[in-house]
């Protein structure tokens, strides 16, 4: 893993994401938030709405959970198995309630 210069986070569309999301996966529909090795990380704001909604969560706190994710994953995490995801999301909790 190289060090990165810069990170970008992108806040964009659930139409937007939709296209990456089929380009680079292959999977229609858009999911909440996409990371790119080159420090990229695009979140969809509409998705991100659905699931503060259905999650009771603060809007605000779940972007910062989509940022941490992607954070994470250029970190070398990875989500792709139960036991993945499960580190992964201890992680991430670990470090929303340290920060804020």
């Amino acid at each position: 893993m190289s060090k990165l210069r810069e990170i970008s986070v992108w806040l964009i569309s659930d139409r937007r994401m939709s296209r990456l999301h089929r380009q680079f996966l292959g999977q229609s529909g858009p999911t909440d938030v996409l990371t790119f090795q080159h420090g990229e990380i695009f979140i969809s704001v509409e998705t991100a709405k659905r699931h503060a909604h259905i999650f009771g969560n603060p809007f605000v706190r779940e972007l910062h959970l989509y940022i941490v994710h992607g954070l994470l994953h250029l970190h070398g995490f990875d989500d792709q198995t139960p036991g993945e995801a499960r580190k992964m999301k201890n992680v991430q909790e670990k470090i929303l309630n340290d920060a804020l």
